[in-house]
């Protein structure tokens, strides 16, 4: 592949491109991107013009003439509102994922075209739609506690954090294992690659919290005794205040630890400092923390191996501090569709 990436044929290119500005607008850097996709970064910083200016149609290959479309802009416009606003299961089909096979069917039933798998494609990216991986939601989330969480119950915590000076964390805990490992790599084709690691089940417990602003703190913890208990957490919200020139509102999942009386008994000790809020139950979505997780997990830990807990404590310890040090990462886990609700008002 040439550095400019002309050597490209025009759909791959457009991939390219569309793939590069989804990266640069989840928090990727320029740098990374322009590594990845082996073009010169001008390109990447090119692209990204292109799409400020254009918007998505900005970065598709312009059409080659050929054969007619099978399918009016009626029809498209149709269907991309009907894909966005229904589940494949209520439609009587057996999966909850659109897959290229129901959408053939829904155009036969509704409209009478019949397309090819590799149409039905082709269709798809040009309405704006791509394969990805969809986020879970559990069942028992309630969709009206959530709406009423981002239209009422944060705009309130936000323009309380405003008049009383106070200011906003989000905060989470996860474990993170040794034998933990995302992403895929190149070996011979029927030869599953084999990753080296100890034969022990070494663990580590992390607690964080985050600001709109971009500021992180974090506690790494030995995991000797299971998960995150009340006191390990206690221990987090002190280090939490020390220094803080201001109170902290720190919003949390309904995790048993944040509620619990020893906890409670501390927050109500140091009530002028700092303030407990809770998301709606089963809504991890709605925490900008959980992508500190899917960071430090699926995209630096995840990628090495580790031989002993040394190993694995030193490891996260530099992802926590690489991401302290960036804070633009952090303000970016707060432009995620399902958080957005919580980017700080500007001043």
């Amino acid at each position: 592949m040439e550095r400019d990436g002309r050597s490209l044929d025009k759909k791959t290119l457009e991939e390219f491109r569309i793939r590069a500005v989804e990266c640069l607008l989840s928090g990727e850097s320029p740098d990374t991107i322009s590594r990845i996709l082996g073009v010169r970064i001008s390109v990447v910083y090119k692209w990204k013009r292109m799409f400020d200016a254009n918007g998505w149609d900005a970065l598709r290959a312009k059409p080659i003439p050929g054969r007619p479309r099978m399918t009016s802009k009626e029809i498209e416009s149709w269907l991309a509102e009907f894909i966005r606003s229904n589940n494949p299961q209520d439609l009587g089909f057996p999966m909850a994922l659109w897959t290229r096979e129901y959408v053939a069917e829904v155009l036969e039933e509704h409209h009478g075209v019949s397309l090819s798998l590799a149409a039905v494609g082709k269709l798809l990216h040009r309405i704006g739609f791509t394969p990805q991986r969809p986020m879970t939601r559990a069942y028992q989330q309630k969709p009206e506690s959530v709406e009423q969480w981002i239209s009422q119950d944060f705009p309130a915590i936000s323009e309380r954090a405003q008049k009383e000076g106070a200011e906003i964390f989000f905060g989470d805990e996860a474990g993170i294992r040794s034998d933990y490992h995302s992403g895929t790599t190149w070996a011979p084709m029927g030869k599953t690659p084999v990753v080296e690691t100890t034969g022990q089940k070494i663990r580590l417990n992390m607690i964080s919290a985050i600001s709109g602003t971009g500021d992180i703190h974090f506690m790494i913890r030995d995991s000797k005794d299971g998960c995150v208990n009340s006191a390990v957490f206690i221990t987090f919200l002190e280090s939490l205040l020390v220094g803080a020139s201001s109170k902290i509102f720190l919003v949390l999942d309904n995790a048993s630890i944040h509620k619990s009386a020893e906890t409670k008994k501390y927050v109500k000790s140091v009530s002028e400092k700092l303030e407990l809020f809770f998301l709606p139950t089963y809504s991890p979505e709605l925490n900008p923390d959980e992508l500190v997780w899917n960071q430090v997990k699926n995209h630096t830990l995840g990628r090495m191996s580790f031989r002993t807990k040394s190993d694995l404590g030193e490891a996260l310890h530099n992802a926590f501090d690489s991401l302290s040090k960036t804070p633009e990462k952090i303000c970016s886990f707060f432009r995620k569709s399902s958080t957005s609700y919580a980017l700080p008002n500007p001043v």
